[in-house]
This record gives structure tokens, C-alpha cells and sequence, in this order.
């Protein structure tokens, strides 16, 4: 009974080791895309237009541009233009219309805790 148990267990481990998130990445390296954020308790949303070199991000009443570095067909840094900071994204899942995404800053600092984000864009056009 217990190596039945055992079998089945390993077989479940197997199969759900193999399972891979759709990645279809290419369909979101450019476009109008809305977005979700939270500050404090309040949920905000916002929308950002990207091409291959810029992205424009619209949220807050501000309006934020930023260098688009490709990285490969997943990834990307994005520069902000006006105080250089750099925010690296990896896009790890996506449906026909959203992908979701995690985010922490592109330069490593060795004296504070990397912070990795998850976020969600949805594809408006």
C-alpha cells in the first residue's frame, strides 16, 4: 500500500515538474498596456505606452519616461530618464491578453535586501 502511495506521489512530482507557464513574450515588447499598483491601502491604476527604444508611463497624475534595454525576449531594464535609475523586469507568464511580470532594481547593491516585485499588465490594443 505505502509504495502505491509512494507511486503515485513521485508520478505527481514528475508531472509537476514539467509544467512550464506560457511565454509568449514577443506579442508584449510594444504596445498600450493599463496597469494595477497599490500605496498604503489604496489601489491605483495607471497605463504606460511602449516601443522598442521608450516607454511613457502615465499613473499618479505624473507622466514618467523611460529608456527600453531588451535584455532577451523576456527581460528588460527600463532607464528612467531623468534620474537614471534602472528597474529590471522579467515577464514569467502571459495570456492573450496580459502577462505577469517581476521587477527589482537593475543594480545590485550589496548592503540592502534585494526586493523582487510581481505585477500584472494588461494588453489595451
Amino acid at each position: 500500500m505505502l509504495y502505491k502511495i509512494l507511486l503515485v506521489f513521485f508520478m505527481f512530482l514528475l508531472l509537476a515538474s514539467c509544467y512550464e507557464p506560457q511565454r509568449n513574450c514577443n506579442s508584449f515588447k510594444t504596445g498600450e498596456f493599463t496597469f494595477e499598483y497599490k500605496i498604503g491601502d489604496s489601489v491605483k491604476s495607471g497605463k504606460f505606452i511602449r516601443n522598442e527604444s521608450f516607454s511613457i508611463d502615465y499613473y499618479d497624475g505624473k507622466i514618467d519616461s523611460a529608456r527600453v534595454r531588451w535584455i532577451n525576449d523576456c527581460e528588460f531594464i527600463l532607464q528612467d530618464l531623468n534620474n537614471k535609475v534602472g528597474v529590471q523586469y522579467k515577464i514569467i507568464s502571459t495570456t492573450d491578453s496580459s502577462y505577469t511580470f517581476q521587477y527589482s532594481n537593475a543594480i545590485k547593491d550589496p548592503n540592502r535586501k534585494l526586493i523582487v516585485k510581481t505585477g500584472t499588465a494588461f494588453k489595451s490594443k
